[in-house]
């Protein structure tokens, strides 16, 4: 499995997704720059990764913009093709502009900034980037945004449980639900119905080590990893 990380204007986490990927985790990874309007040598069986930061300034709203660089197209093609995707915080957000993941993130309920840890609750094993963990397993990991309020209606909703779409919840170390950006049904981070479009507002790549004193984050992208290559 190869890795490709998007890089657009104001991505301010690809050097540590390409770190963990490549020097953590051992895998084959790239820089993809925004103004490509394609990418060669990748199958559904490779990875696309949209990192976190702030793309365009945020301005309009966040993800708004990068929707529309030259790269998306082919991602959005990649993807319906069966291809992985994963989308971290200002990824997650273009994803959901995209149209490649269901419902939005907004403002966060109290309109500030938010950083910190958190905890999350795994709610399925069903999907790539969960099956390393447990289901109801609590982990942390940081979260730092001020649009990471992710917000769907009461179809979206009752869609996403239908067909076991919600990945993580926030929690508090005990496992009840909480959220301080005001999540619907308190979501961080959702996939798809066909499970190759995965997206989550915390950022699993700032917990993959252990001399950040977390590795909670490893599993995510070790799933990932060993889940595509044992099935190929």
């Amino acid at each position: 499995m190869k890795f490709g990380v998007v890089v657009f204007p104001g991505s301010n986490c690809d050097d540590d997704m390409i770190h963990v990927l490549g020097s953590v985790l051992g895998a084959e990874v790239e820089k993809l720059w925004h103004k490509d309007t394609q990418f060669e040598g990748y199958t559904p069986e490779d990875c696309i990764v949209l990192p976190g930061g702030f793309s365009y300034g945020d301005y309009l709203r966040a993800g708004a913009i990068a929707r529309y660089s030259p790269i998306m197209q082919a991602v959005i093609s990649f993807a319906n093709q069966g291809g992985k995707v994963i989308g971290i915080c200002n990824g997650f957000q273009i994803l959901c502009e995209s149209g490649l993941l269901p419902g939005a993130l907004v403002r966060n309920e109290h309109h500030k900034f938010i950083s910190k840890n958190v905890c999350l609750r795994v709610e399925t094993t069903d999907s790539l980037v969960t099956s390393g963990y447990q289901k109801g397993q609590i982990i942390k990991m940081p979260i730092a945004h001020a649009e990471g309020r992710y917000v769907t209606n009461e179809g979206g909703l009752a869609v996403l449980q239908k067909n076991d779409q919600v990945l993580f919840r926030y929690s508090t170390p005990e496992g009840a639900l909480f959220s301080e950006n005001g999540s619907t049904d308190n979501i961080a981070g959702i996939c798809n119905k066909e499970r190759n479009v995965f997206g989550m507002m915390p950022h699993p790549e700032r917990a993959s080590e252990a001399i950040l004193g977390n590795t909670d984050g490893l599993a995510l992208f070790q799933s990932l990893y060993k889940g595509e290559l044992q099935a190929t």
